[in-house]
């Protein structure tokens, strides 16, 4: 039907013009809003320290803090208190069971032991590694750089030897996460590969690109198939030392003793703290890092940086009086390293309370207390275009990445609910330098990288709040 109504073509495109430019000047105000408030956030960050004086406490105050001990329980109350000091809406504990492995005292690699050439190396046993028992043990020694060489060797060249997995990170990536990633295995997966061809113990080249004395802890695995037989790390410059004796002399001998065991399970705790919304107090944006760390250092930059991080985006939040319309979560996880039983225990509450609880995004510091770069994201297509839509916002600081990848290992069970992930991403070149390591110290965070961080991360909360996603 015809309309009883006839605009002439000029004033179509004139009123056309008019919408365009309108929508376009209501954006451009939403855009010098959204500036305003995010030059807000970093100038709060930038200006206040708490964050930093959190982490010194947390660092230097309790240490490292490996699962199941006195210090990730100090921590676990420390987090707490904390929480509970800032005025938050909702603080609570969420119960976890945790493995319990205890280093011990004993933890020697020698060399040609009583000979002519003896001498130590630098090492540490593995995580959640047998102990060798009182008198260790004293065997030959097979080097070993891939996988692929064990089937050669065969069990008659390895049955009662020591493997000795030297396989050096991959220096050529610039993006340090991936030259971990090819070195890991080795940590992770070396005692059970050995352990088919009758290994007695392993050594493994720690898992970095420094070339140093600083042995890599870290978690590794047994399999209920094979024998469970004692590993240990040792320094890169002494994985390279190891090397050279053994091209001189290939019958050399070590002797291992670690006193490491296993202890009995306790309970631990995931602290969680909320700033309640006030819209739409069901949706939940949660971010987080995870308290536990590895016990010869401090923890400083995993993860005791993204804890103070992502803490301190709630504490700007309050600073500047910005009440979200969605409820923001900080969870503070336990048992990252380990097993993860506490993302496990977070993620079983998601999915049982998922019908009246949404989570719309989660976020992850867990990568150091670097200069941040950006953000990898685990989502739609959509929901990351979506994401980078707000980039120029980011550009003035110095934060331009906005890709599809990983997220965290705490946060990655969230996915099953449909949840947007992502992860701060800072530089990594000096990560893994300290990751594991008793270099891993307070000293090494740099205050205003440690703030631009938590800055970044809430101005991303700031946006997903008042857009949602």
């Amino acid at each position: 039907m015809n309309s009883m109504f006839h605009f002439p073509s000029s004033c179509y495109y004139r009123l056309l013009t008019f919408v365009l430019v309108s929508l376009a000047a209501l954006n451009g105000t939403a855009q010098n809003t959204d500036s305003v408030m995010i030059r807000k956030i970093y100038t709060e960050a930038l200006t206040d320290t708490t964050s930093y004086h959190n982490l010194r406490y947390l660092c230097t105050r309790i240490g490292g803090r490996i699962c199941g001990s006195p210090e990730a329980e100090q921590a676990v109350s420390w987090s707490k208190n904390l929480l509970e000091q800032m005025g938050l809406d909702t603080v609570y504990l969420q119960k976890c069971m945790v493995k319990h492995w205890v280093r011990g005292k004993e933890e020697t690699v020698q060399v040609n032991p009583g000979g002519k050439e003896s001498s130590p190396l630098h090492a540490c046993a593995l995580g959640g590694s047998v102990g060798t028992g009182p008198d260790g043990i004293k065997a030959g020694v097979v080097e070993i750089r891939d996988f692929n060489e064990l089937p050669i060797l065969g069990r008659k060249g390895i049955e009662g030897r020591i493997v000795f997995f030297n396989h050096p990170a991959d220096p050529s990536f610039y993006y340090t996460f991936s030259a971990y990633g090819g070195a890991v295995a080795y940590r992770a997966n070396g005692a059970i590969q050995a352990a088919r061809y009758g290994a007695v113990a392993v050594l493994v080249r720690s898992a970095t690109l420094a070339h140093d004395h600083y042995p890599h802890t870290g978690n590794m695995h047994y399999a209920d198939t094979v024998k469970q037989i004692p590993a240990a790390a040792i320094g890169t410059l002494d994985a390279d030392q190891l090397s050279l004796q053994l091209k001189k002399d290939p019958a050399l001998k070590i002797l291992i003793k670690l006193s490491c065991r296993m202890e009995p399970e306790v309970p631990s705790y995931n602290v969680i703290g909320e700033i309640r919304g006030t819209r739409f107090p069901d949706e939940v944006i949660a971010f987080g890092g995870h308290l536990d760390s590895w016990d010869l250092g401090q923890g400083a930059h995993d993860d005791g940086a993204g804890v103070v991080q992502t803490i301190e985006v709630l504490r700007e939040f309050k600073a500047l009086n910005i009440r979200p319309a969605h409820t923001l979560r900080v969870v503070v996880f336990m048992d990252e390293e380990t097993d993860q039983r506490g993302a496990k225990a977070y993620d079983e509450t998601a999915v049982r309370d998922s019908l009246k609880i949404k989570h719309i995004a989660a976020i992850e510091c867990d990568r150091g207390g670097f200069t941040p770069f950006g953000f990898s994201i685990d989502a739609t297509d959509q929901k990351i275009k979506e994401l980078q839509s707000w980039k120029q916002l980011f550009l003035p600081y110095g934060i331009y990445m906005f890709e599809k990848g990983g997220s965290g290992v705490d946060i990655r069970g969230l996915k099953s609910l449909g949840t947007p992930l992502i992860a701060l991403v800072p530089d990594s070149q000096r990560y893994f330098d300290y990751h594991h390591s008793a270099a891993d110290t307070f000293d090494k965070v740099n205050q205003r990288e440690l703030q631009l961080g938590s800055a970044t991360v809430a101005s991303l909360v700031y946006l997903i709040d008042k857009y949602g996603l």
